[in-house]
């Protein structure tokens, strides 16, 4: 490609050059975040936070639509709470950060060190099982306390020594609900209930396509019975982990003593569940609906909506265009879209029009609108879609803006999730030998490989060690013969390379 050809994108290289150097290069370029002087931390940029604030405020919703609370819990955590469940503590072990110390003092030197030694060490928070759970073993006695059914936004530490924006970082920001039910039964609705509120969360909100299934047991999360999870294929083929929702059985009510009196007394334990999911959501957005010229955000979690661009030539003309601008956008944001308000911006930002143009390109805004003062004489506006190539518009008058703004925005929506989908099945492979399945990743062919397999832990470990490539989920199916063993299966499994 020619340095001509290249300056026709907005991010360079592009998504076929080299996807990760583009991925960080549509984060900037979109302003959404940037690498923080603390290693493997980020900053959030506004326009990237407003939109952990949109996933915030419509989840949060569902969730209480489901019965849900939030609360909120400590950060730090002490160890002996982990070393009660040994698999939890195994899981975690080597992400933990630790808290050895409480006060600094000055040393010989002049140089601040650390001085008061904690009687026992403090973990911050990796998640946060063992200290919900130690709060539950006092709040539940009897059923009648139960369900218990809670929240908590916040934010995680989990030491990450190769770091990238949103989909990798020591700190990072979730939700994590956490259950406790009096029945076996009641705990599995509840976990199967809160995957299914993340699938139509993420499809429908997000406009990105998953596939939703039980991990294998060497992918559990540590301690769980069962743990389900919704995968996503990002643009270059990858998978990412768009959420998980855990069954944890007795496992951690056992180990914290999370005890009720049943209706005929006797004593059982709880069982608990947990589900979470972060802000690498905001990297399966850039990557999955993300173009050459960078971000394209889906409508329904958009930041703004739509952006006017004053196209002022002659400073005689910027009161008239200015004034014109303002009333239009007091018109659209007067309307509602969805779930929340509709949200139009006026740019005055006295910088070239080119680049003002391009800005708002690279951050994804659904649509654009130039006007200035012939469009204001005859009553014709270009309209800019952020899903059509940057040069197309259509032509609205002032009225027709308002009343097809709506249809437009959902255009926008199914669109980009339409396009997802198509690439995703365009990238899935059925395969019926294990000779297919060594030739798909010897090739590092792109995409997800859906295979008959009967579990086999180590037979897993070497499929990773050999190819890079995980098992994602499991899906049920009619029997069938494993790839791999020959011995019958009902499932088959999602294989990919994943973030």
């Amino acid at each position: 490609m020619s340095q001509k050809e290249k300056a026709k994108t907005g991010i360079e290289p592009t998504r076929r050059e080299n996807f990760q150097e583009w991925y960080q290069g549509a984060v900037h370029a979109g302003e959404l975040a940037e690498h923080a002087p603390v290693r493997g931390c980020m900053v959030i940029k506004p326009w990237g936070y407003a939109l952990w604030e949109n996933i915030q405020k419509i989840l949060d919703a569902r969730f209480k639509a489901t019965g849900h609370q939030n609360a909120y819990f400590p950060l730090l955590i002490p160890l002996s709470f982990l070393e009660k469940e040994a698999k939890h503590v195994e899981g975690f072990a080597t992400e933990c950060a630790v808290v050895t110390h409480h006060r600094l003092e000055k040393g010989k030197k002049g140089e601040l060190v650390p001085a008061g030694p904690l009687e026992e060490p403090l973990i911050v928070r990796p998640t946060s099982e063992m200290m919900i759970g130690s709060l539950f073993s006092k709040w539940i006695q009897s059923y009648r306390d139960l369900p218990i059914l809670l929240n908590q936004w916040a934010n995680v530490v989990r030491w990450e020594m190769r770091p990238r924006l949103f989909l990798r970082t020591a700190e990072f920001l979730w939700q994590e609900g956490h259950t406790a039910h009096a029945s076996e039964k009641e705990a599995l609705e509840e976990t199967l209930r809160m995957l299914d509120l993340y699938v139509d969360f993420v499809q429908n909100t997000l406009a990105i396509p998953v596939i939703s299934g039980e991990k294998t047991e060497r992918e559990r999360f540590p301690g769980a019975v069962a743990t389900y999870t919704l995968e996503a294929m990002m643009g270059d083929g990858k998978a990412l982990q768009c959420g998980t929702s855990h069954f944890l059985g007795q496992n951690f009510s056992k180990a914290q003593e999370i005890q009720f009196r049943d209706p005929l007394g006797n004593v059982q334990h709880a069982w608990t569940t947990s589900w979470g999911l972060t802000t690498r959501l905001i990297g399966a957005l850039v990557m999955v609906h993300g173009d050459d010229d960078g971000l394209r955000l889906p409508p329904k979690i958009a930041s703004a909506h739509v952006v006017l661009l004053p196209i002022i030539h002659k400073e005689e003309s910027r009161a008239e265009v200015l004034s014109f601008c303002h009333k239009l956008a007091q018109g659209l944001n007067a309307m509602r879209y969805r779930e929340g308000p509709l949200i139009a911006i006026v740019d005055e930002r006295d910088v070239r029009g080119g680049e003002k143009t391009w800005s708002w390109i690279k951050k994804g805004i659904p649509i654009r609108i130039e006007i200035g003062p012939r469009d204001m004489e005859g009553d014709r506006f270009p309209i800019y879609r952020r899903d059509l190539p940057h040069r197309e518009a259509k032509v609205f008058s002032r009225a027709e803006i308002l009343s097809h703004i709506h249809e437009e925005l959902d255009g926008i929506q199914a669109n980009l999730f339409q396009q997802a989908v198509a690439f995703r099945e365009a990238h899935i492979k059925k395969i019926k030998t294990s000779e297919e399945f060594v030739a798909f990743f010897k090739a590092e062919e792109k995409g997800f490989v859906v295979a008959p397999w009967a579990e086999d832990s180590q037979l897993e470990e070497k499929i990773k060690e050999d190819f890079g490539s995980t098992i994602r989920c499991l899906l049920t199916e009619e029997e069938k013969k494993c790839i791999f063993t020959g011995r019958p299966s009902r499932k088959r499994a999602v294989f990919a390379k994943a973030y």
